[in-house]
C-alpha cells in the first residue's frame, strides 16, 4: 500500500501571500513628525515604567531583611 502525498498548489499559495504583502505595503506610509514623536514618547514611557518596576523589585530583594521577609 502506497501513501500518496497531498497535492498542494504552492504557486497559488505563494501568489496569494504575495498579494497580501503587497496590499499591506501599498497601505503603509511614513508617519508624520507628530505621529513619530507621540509613538516615541509612549515607547519611552513604557521602557521607563518597566525599568522602574524592575528597580523596585531589585531593591526589595537586596533589602528583604529591612522589609521583614
Amino acid at each position: 500500500m502506497e501513501i500518496s502525498k497531498p497535492e498542494f498548489k504552492t504557486d497559488v499559495i505563494h501568489e496569494e501571500l504575495f498579494r497580501k504583502y503587497l496590499r499591506v505595503l501599498k497601505l503603509a506610509r511614513t508617519p508624520t513628525r507628530e505621529e513619530f514623536t507621540k509613538i516615541a514618547a509612549v515607547a519611552a514611557a513604557g521602557v521607563l515604567l518597566v525599568g522602574l518596576i524592575g528597580f523596585i523589585i531589585m531593591v526589595g530583594f537586596e533589602h528583604k531583611a529591612m522589609f521583614g521577609f
